[in-house]
């Protein structure tokens, strides 16, 4: 408890430094982080546009530089001489202004490029119209003897990349200029061939990353030009020295910007590492999207930086909580000090010794004021101990003078149960009474019907009677029968035999003789079994014949009519002990579980408004008195089964010639 307490007090102290500021600081963190991705992208966005730019003065640098050779007067007078000298005056312009090539038209020339042909459209007499275009190994060929191997570039496969069938790219990526005289209708056509072209892309790239780290192998920061989806000129590493020239760009950033025209502005896989990069479309004079301008920086050192950041704000945060936490604990030991003496009074109180006290506690805080009530309290306590004590001796003497009570009324109990056990036989009596009376009238009607022959037939003829006088002595011994088994049956406790050695089929017949007719009123077929080794057992007989015709006229109640009761005896066992068993089964609905396992018990009934619910409970204690059991099973829809089991006498007495089934059933 007292750990418990040193915890929570410590959490209700550190709670704010180590729950809610590692809360604080992860938001803080999480922004932090996403600010720092943001600059990175606004970064390249930058750069982008910074390469964007260079591109764009590059274009009009160089059509500037067409126009003015167009327009000058050397070339005007070299182009109405001889051939050879305007050829070497344009080969002296072409290196002086870093061009790779500078050729005239016609301007009905049949053989002159489409895209030049477009762009000498564009231009006015004063200024050469300049753009992007895509020209084929022939349009290469026509313009430079050296530009279609320069152009051609072997594509190397790269991960992610869209497929293509193709192993190379043979054409080549242009910046134009051209400049068409209106007076004479010639053409001047510059440019220079991006494939290949690494002074341009590393001026670009020097001009825009010049602020960060490079070494001899591997660039900071890296620009590119592709033509469609293929680096045709690049300061991207693909091996130790070697640049990535032939790599592809991956598939889904092509899809965005190719595919959709849309800047890429994100991190992104380039050849062998993550960059954070920004690609933007290039378009030919005609709009068409034809390539892609990229600039973009290793990933790594920032996020490496990155992670620094936050693995020193994490480091620090433990260090203040592990600074704390001992602080927190040694400013607690005054509050812990009078919380332990008060553990430990409660612990000698605990072990009975209720005289133990905290004493005086000099604190005055709202701890202290705890601690002296708490002495109170258990002065109070022992003071109730003491007259809880003196409650208990009185208590003690008024259970003994109740338990006296309680035995005498458990004597009137056994004296009431007695007296239930005579009302339910007579219960019992009543419900054979009519068949009874039905048994005593037949015998006597024939008695009555064959002393009218005899009168009738007095004389020497009455030798022709003698079937007639042998039926009236069977039937008036039937009379003396059922009348001397009622009377055995009615007799009270007080009146009734001892307990004696009986054959359990004897007391069935005899049992079966009272009950007959009410089940054959009902059209209810009984049914015995008799097992020749069934032990012979020691009941008294009146009783057993009680639970026996309770059982009978309960099975014959449930199938209402037109059905069958079957009472067995045969040998069995209980708990290990040998003995014989009644067994009454009927052919009624069955008893569901629910109520199965209450039948025993008193006042229990399913016979609502018909029985008193004593009937079984009765014949379960006459069992039990003999020494005996009495169980029940049943299936909805199969019926109800009662076993009466009880000792055998003497089971070596008992035949060992095999179980013999008799069958008796009584019949109208």
């Amino acid at each position: 408890m007292l750990r418990s307490v040193r915890l929570r007090l410590l959490a209700l102290a550190v709670l704010p430094l180590i729950v809610v500021m590692p809360i604080f600081l992860g938001i803080t963190m999480l922004r932090w982080i996403e600010k720092f991705d943001d600059l990175l992208i606004a970064k390249v966005a930058s750069d982008l546009r910074i390469a964007e730019q260079y591109f764009y003065r590059i274009e009009i640098t160089q059509a500037e530089a067409v126009a003015a050779i167009a327009q000058s007067v050397d070339y005007a007078e070299r182009l109405g001489g001889n051939q050879s000298g305007l050829t070497a005056f344009l080969s002296e312009r072409q290196a002086a202004t870093e061009l790779d090539f500078l050729v005239p038209f016609a301007a009905d020339d049949p053989n002159i490029p489409a895209s030049i042909a477009r762009l000498a459209a564009l231009s006015s007499s004063r200024s050469a119209a300049g753009g992007l275009a895509v020209l084929s190994q022939s349009d290469l060929q026509l313009l430079g003897p050296d530009l279609e191997q320069r152009a051609l570039i072997s594509l190397v496969e790269t991960e992610a990349a869209r497929p293509l069938n193709s192993t190379a790219e043979t054409r080549g990526l242009v910046l134009l200029a051209v400049y068409r005289d209106p007076q004479n209708s010639t053409i001047l056509a510059g440019g220079r061939l991006l494939n290949r072209n690494l002074a341009i892309i590393d001026r670009m790239n020097d001009l825009i990353y010049r602020d960060l780290e490079s070494d001899a192998e591997q660039r900071a920061g890296t620009t590119t030009l592709f033509l469609d989806d293929v680096r045709i000129s690049t300061n991207v590493r693909l091996f130790e020295g070697e640049r990535a020239l032939g790599t592809r760009v991956s598939e889904v950033v092509w899809q965005q910007v190719m595919g959709e025209g849309t800047p890429w502005l994100d991190r992104a896989f380039v050849v062998n590492d993550w960059y954070i990069s920004g690609y933007v479309p290039l378009s030919d004079i005609s709009g068409e999207r034809i390539g892609m301008l990229y600039t973009g920086f290793l990933e790594k050192p920032f996020s490496e930086q990155r992670s620094s950041t936050v693995l020193t704000l994490v480091l620090a945060f433990l260090a203040v909580v592990g600074v704390s936490v001992p602080i927190f604990l040694r400013l607690a030991q005054g509050v812990f000090s009078p919380l332990e003496k008060m553990t430990a009074t409660m612990d000698r109180v605990g072990a009975g010794e209720l005289s133990a006290r905290i004493g005086r506690v000099e604190r005055k805080d709202e701890i202290g004021q705890v601690a002296n009530h708490l002495d109170q309290l258990l002065d109070q306590v022992q003071e109730r101990d003491e007259r809880l004590r003196s409650y208990a001796d009185n208590l003690n003497e008024k259970v003994e003078k109740r338990t006296e009570e309680l035995r005498d009324a458990n004597q009137q109990l056994e004296a009431t149960f007695a007296q239930l056990v005579v009302s339910e036989k007579l219960a019992s009596i009543g419900e054979i009474t009519a068949g009874v009376a039905h048994e005593i009238n037949n015998p006597v009607a024939v008695i009555q019907g064959n002393l009218e022959i005899i009168r009738n037939g007095l004389g020497d003829d009455a030798k022709d009677y003698k079937v007639e006088f042998d039926l009236i002595d069977g039937q008036a011994h039937r009379i003396n029968t059922i009348v001397r088994k009622l009377l055995n049956f009615s007799r009270s406790d007080e009146l009734s035999e001892l307990p004696a050695v009986v054959r359990p089929r004897d007391i069935v017949d005899d049992t079966a003789i009272l009950v007959a007719a009410d089940l054959r009123n009902d059209g209810i077929l009984l049914e015995r079994k008799h097992g020749s080794e069934t032990p012979d057992i020691c009941v008294v007989a009146t009783e057993l014949q009680q639970i026996l015709v309770n059982l009978i006229i309960n099975a014959a109640q449930a199938i209402g009519s037109d059905g069958k009761v079957t009472v067995e005896t045969l040998a069995g066992q209980h708990q290990g002990k040998p003995g014989a068993i009644i067994r009454v089964s009927d052919t009624g609905p069955g008893i569901e579980p629910e109520k199965l396992k209450h039948v025993f018990d008193p006042f229990f009934t399913t016979k609502l408004g018909e029985g008193t619910g004593l009937g079984l409970s009765i014949c379960q204690s006459l069992v039990q008195r003999a020494g005996g059991h009495l169980s029940a099973h049943s299936s909805l829809g199969e019926g109800a089964v009662f076993e009466v089991w009880c000792p055998a006498v003497d089971i070596s007495t008992q035949s060992d010639s095999q179980s013999e089934i008799e069958v008796d059933i009584l019949s109208n």
